[in-house]
């Protein structure tokens, strides 16, 4: 398929390589070097003005006298710091850009040339500008880059999607709620452990009786001009599919296409009944039974012209803890308008004046605003995972946001101006985990309900006026509520639309009509592409896959149409006829592997109820097919091709295993990895893709709503720079097991067929499309995550999957004056394995603030931190790595200096930061430590890209564990605090600092570091761990490769492995246990984990500390 459909977006073809956005502006990439990252050119932060008063506004914490931290010494402080200065490194100057918004994604650019530096026996302090983090649109950047329209507002203009990331806090059941010290923080709370179930909807209540026949009088006409007429509906590229072919319209209709198809329009249409299942937390048909229909009931409290609540007795922040996606039917107190700027009908949940300022706390600092010496106060790390700070909202409105775990913001609290924003130094951005593992209400009715006009689906946050009329809270928009929406199946009443689940649950799942397909769903095919040459089969994988496909085989999701068919491929390409009557699998080669051609197009891919027997003996004899196989070369690009001309008639998903660099056809590459240059300090090479090959063809694929996913094992470089484009362009995965060996590396294989029954047996989504629309005068910019940009703001996803996460970077295109809150919201349209058109939707409500203070106290360190990541990984790819770490310690340089300058009152020395930021520069040292951005480290070039990766595509929760382990000790676990889980009782030890000084030779300790666990055993470890836990006699006797814990029947084992197990489960990959010794050979990786302490190549946290106050100081 030509890729010219997708050029305007994703690049040309033309020599020139993909950007997946708007290309960048060659003007912009010839600035001088030294200037400030932002559009604006913000001065130095060492020349910001003193701070002045802010602005009479909706203020929710005090900008007044803050309490300073005593200067002396306290216990635990550090040392004094060294009297001579760290030395200072040369700037380095920014490429500025005044580009339009564009997708975020690796494209070569000019890398500064770089001298080499002496050898030094002190680490050189990391290099700053005088400049802030953020860049130009595709990444850093704090002025908004004025481009497109900021969102949906206008019909003609289209707004970006969002992506975001759970709560950092496990998901694992019942974890008591901790705050960041271990005491509640005012305005905050932990979302819970274990969300409740997603509705209180009566479960045993008997089914509905028959819709009313009768109709009601007329409602009130509104206002002139705000209803109106729909236009006819239109074909949407957000529709799935297209009428004849897989490829859905390239460019979608802004005013009535958008995560949906056009028939939505409310009340346009026929209107059907609609009910609600209890069992199945489902809408169907139904009505009241009985009820007189001749009139309307009178109007309920939440429509009556009452004043605003007065403040609540009960802390959002424990409302926030009760359910998070779903509430009982309760009316709003409202006023009689929306949440429009401006007096009258404007007004509504957004009107909050009188409760936002009681909730204000003018007699004591917030805690998120305590002070903080960081050189002075050493153990910052609280005891328990960080739980996702809640928003400073009323009751009514925190009860019904959406959950951390699902969406994120960067900032709690939304400045009012990108003024505010490009002072605070902080970035925008939304951490979006959409497709999550979720029980959630599922709603089914004849007529979703959207704004006209910028196609927001009704939700908790919007005013309804009257009975009759709604207001949009993202454009303001005026609508009609449809006849269908005034009953309410769940309490069998009408006229109380303000409590239907859809205003009760900030998330929640549509079941579409029939208006959004243009034709019928697709079914799940499942295409399997194995390279089987030498090298394959010597590492063994083939036949841990085949074992693991035939024991889930049944469990693949799918219904009675499900299709599977298998490629394999070495110098040549093989297929497989699995046509019903065959009494064996036929093998089909293809050797011309230059034009590759489908021999039985029609025999290739089959149902797999009908021929499950054939596939189940091909997967019992493609072990033993290839045994003796002498073939080395791998044609990896021509499988590839015939995948996609199989695949493309339906859509689907292509899995490939691959275990060594493709040398033979197109697609072909040479090894570009110098092992010489692994430790170097100097600038990482060869970090984007050495062809476009498989960019182009994953663009073809996405096209097609085929999307690819990569398994890669092998001990040699195979380039993952470039194959790994196979799957972030057309939604698809990576997975990455280095030296896979069956026999040599046996903890690797128990990853590899965990993951393989995790990746075939979950829930998946099939010809996606998500749309992310926010309040008028916010704009999202820059995307990060495996997808493809069909439009300026339409994500297309081939395939979604519950373990993908995204993030978006925003900015602030008009003035929030007139609000009091904003809303996001994110649309995620796909076929279910079971074909069925599903759109799920999340809202999160946040508030606005003017205070630059209140912008600091609402600040999410972690989600900052993700951010950046992504934002830095960006930034190593189309400049240089020393350009990504330097942007990132600006980053904490910039946030610091502006807290202290413009938040602060009373100047005190030290290096100070309000509570909520504390850990800012602990997760920015951290990131520099990580894999992905570590310099002077040993690192294979595969291992830092497949990190890389995984930092764009984790979500939050996940991408933290790996940029900041946590380490436990063990060997002294009791059952005080612990979790009670069913029969199991799950130990909750202590989270310590990344330093050595926290071990011992007395103990046992375990450091998860995402994917990996090292349990390190002390020389001088007690007798009893040692032979209760691990079952040996005395530390000499632990072996040298362990990888397992015994189950031994003492408590002190149970303890041990439910504690490791619940770790485990609480993600969904699964991440390979190394038991070692004080000699181990792993005992290196195990330390390089020990972010707080110095290495030949690193600071100390101590020591970058000292070099943040020294840069803050200038």
């Amino acid at each position: 398929m030509s890729t010219a459909g997708f050029n305007s977006q994703n690049g040309t073809g033309t020599g020139q390589t993909y950007t997946n956005g708007p290309s960048q502006n060659p003007v912009a990439l010839q600035q001088p070097s030294g200037v400030g990252y932002s559009v604006n050119h913000q001065p130095a932060y060492n020349q910001m003005q003193a701070k002045v008063l802010a602005p009479p506004g909706p203020a929710l914490y005090p900008s007044g006298p803050y309490q300073p931290v005593p200067p002396g010494p306290q216990v635990g402080s550090y040392p004094p710091a060294p009297a001579q200065p760290l030395l200072p490194r040369p700037q380095i100057g920014i490429l500025p850009s005044h580009t339009p918004p564009q997708s975020a994604s690796p494209s070569p650019g000019p890398r500064p040339a770089q001298a080499t530096p002496p050898a030094q026996a002190t680490p050189p302090p990391p290099a700053v500008t005088s400049t802030s983090y953020y860049t130009g649109p595709p990444a850093w950047q704090y002025a908004a880059p004025r481009g497109p329209a900021p969102n949906h507002v206008n019909p003609a203009a289209a707004a970006p999607p969002l992506m975001s990331h759970s709560s950092t806090q496990p998901p694992g059941p019942g974890a008591p709620p901790t705050s960041i010290h271990g005491f509640t923080q005012p305005g905050s709370a932990p979302p819970p452990m274990n969300p409740l179930p997603p509705h209180t909807y009566q479960p045993n209540r008997p089914a509905y009786g028959p819709p009313p026949t009768m109709k009601p009088t007329a409602p009130p006409a509104g206002p002139p001009g705000t209803t109106g007429t729909p236009p006819p509906p239109k074909a949407d590229a957000q529709c799935w599919g297209a009428a004849s072919s897989a490829r859905p319209p390239a460019e979608p209709d802004t005013q009535e296409g958008d995560v949906e198809c056009p028939g939505d329009v409310a009340g346009n249409g026929p209107q059907a009944p609609n009910s609600y299942n209890h069992v199945d937390n489902r809408m169907a048909g139904a009505a009241p039974p009985g009820r007189h229909l001749g009139h309307y009931p009178s109007l309920p409290p939440g429509y009556q012209n009452t004043s605003a609540p007065p403040p609540s007795s009960l802390h959002p922040a424990l409302q926030a803890a009760t359910q998070p996606y779903t509430q009982g039917p309760q009316p709003y107190q409202q006023q009689p308008g929306g949440p429009g700027p401006g007096p009258g009908p404007g007004a509504g949940p957004a009107q909050l004046s009188p409760s936002m300022a009681a909730m204000s706390l003018q007699s004591s600092t917030p805690e998120a605003l305590r002070v903080v010496n960081l050189l002075q106060e050493r153990n910052l790390l609280p005891p328990a995972p960080v739980p996702a700070p809640t928003p400073c909202l009323t009751q009514d409105l925190q009860k019904l946001n959406c959950s951390p775990e699902v969406f994120r913001c960067t900032l709690t609290s939304i400045p009012q101006t990108q003024s505010v924003l490009n002072k605070a130094k902080l970035p925008l951005g939304l951490l979006l985990h959409p497709f999550k593992d979720l029980s959630l209400p599922v709603v089914t009715s004849s007529t979703i309900v959207r704004c006209r006009s910028c196609r927001t689906y009704i939700n908790p946050f919007v005013s309804f006026l009257d009975q009759r009329r709604w207001k949009c809270n993202l454009c303001y928009r005026v609508n009609d509520v449809p006849e269908e929406f005034m009953y309410n199946p769940v309490s069998r009443s009408y006229g109380e639309p303000h409590k239907r689940p859809e205003v009760q649950n900030a998330t929640i799942e549509f079941i579409a009509p029939s208006e959004y397909m243009l034709r019928p769903p697709q079914p799940a095919v499942y295409l399997f592409v194995l390279d089987v040459s030498h090298n394959a089969v010597e590492t063994g994988y083939l036949s841990v896959f085949c074992q693991s496909l035939l024991d889930n085989i049944s469990a693949l999701p799918g219904d009675s149409r499900t299709k599977v068919g298998f490629i394999t491929f070495d110098s040549t390409i093989h297929f497989y006829n699995l046509q019903e009557g065959l009494s064996q699998p036929q093998m089909l080669i293809v050797s011309d592997i230059e034009d590759i051609f489908l021999p039985t197009p029609d025999s290739l891919l089959v149902n797999l109820n009908e021929c499950k027997e054939l596939v189940q003996d091909l997967l019992k004899s493609l072990p033993n097919l290839f045994e003796k196989t002498m073939e080395t070369q791998s044609a990896l690009g021509s499988a590839l091709q015939a995948a996609f001309k199989l695949l493309s008639p339906t859509g689907g998903r292509m899995s490939v295993f691959q275990t060594q660099l493709p040398n033979l056809g197109v697609g072909a590459l040479q090894s570009r990895e110098d092992p010489n240059q692994r430790a170097s300090a100097k600038d990482v090479q060869h970090l984007s893709p050495a062809t476009d090959f498989y960019k182009k063809l994953a663009l073809d694929c996405s096209g097609q709503q085929v999307a690819v996913d990569l398994f890669l094992l092998s001990a040699q470089y195979c380039d993952l720079a470039t194959l790994g484009c196979i799957s972030r362009y057309s939604a698809g995965s990576v997975y990455y097991y280095p030296s896979y060996h069956h026999q040599h590396n046996p903890a690797q294989v128990e990853r590899f067929q965990r993951d393989l029954k995790r990746y075939l047996t979950r829930k998946i989504g099939f010809e996606a499309v998500m749309r992310i629309r926010c309040t008028k005068g916010l704009s999202i910019h820059t995307f990060h995550g495996n997808f493809f940009v069909r439009s300026t703001d339409l994500l297309s996803l081939p395939n979604v999957n519950p373990d993908a996460g995204f993030a978006v970077q925003m900015s602030i295109e008009e003035n929030l004056d007139d609000m009091q809150v904003v809303s996001f919201q994110a649309a995620l349209l796909y076929t279910s394995s079971k074909g069925e058109r599903r759109i799920r939707v999340h809202t999160m409500c946040l508030p606005v603030v003017s205070s630059l203070s209140d912008v600091f106290a609402g600040a999410d360190v972690q989600a900052i931190t993700g951010l950046l990541a992504c934002m830095a990984v960006d930034r190593s790819v189309t400049s240089s790595l020393s350009d990504a770490r330097d942007a990132m310690t600006n980053a904490a340089i910039d946030s610091l200096s502006s807290y202290r300058q413009s938040a602060l009152t009373i100047q005190q020395p030290g290096l100070l930061a309000p509570a909520c930021l504390r850990l800012f520069p602990l997760y920015i040292l951290a990131l520099l430590k990580q894999k992905a951005f570590r310099t002077g480290t040993s690192t294979r070039l595969d291992e830092r890209v497949f990190a890389m990766y995984q930092l764009k595509y984790q979500p939050l929760a996940f991408a933290m564990l790996m940029i900041h382990p946590a380490l436990y000790r063990l060997d002294d676990l009791s059952d005080e605090g612990a979790l009670n889980i069913g029969e199991q009782t799950i130990p909750q030890p202590r989270v310590l600092q990344l330093s050595v000084e926290k071990l011992s030779r007395e103990g046992a300790f375990l450091l998860d570091a995402g994917l990996v666990m090292y349990l390190w055993i002390g020389r001088n470890c007690h007798q009893n761990f040692l032979s209760q836990v691990l079952g040996v006699s005395s530390y000499a006797a632990v072996p040298e490769k362990l990888y397992l814990l015994p189950e031994l029947d003492t408590a002190e084992s149970q303890r041990t492995r439910a504690f490791v197990s619940w770790l485990r489960d609480q993600r969904p990959f699964f991440p390979s246990l190394h038991i070692i010794r004080d000699e181990s050979q792993l005992k290196p990786h195990f330390l390089q984990n020990m972010i707080e302490d110095r290495t030949e190549s690193a600071l100390s946290y101590y020591e970058f500390l000292l070099h943040l106050q020294q840069q803050i100081s200038k």
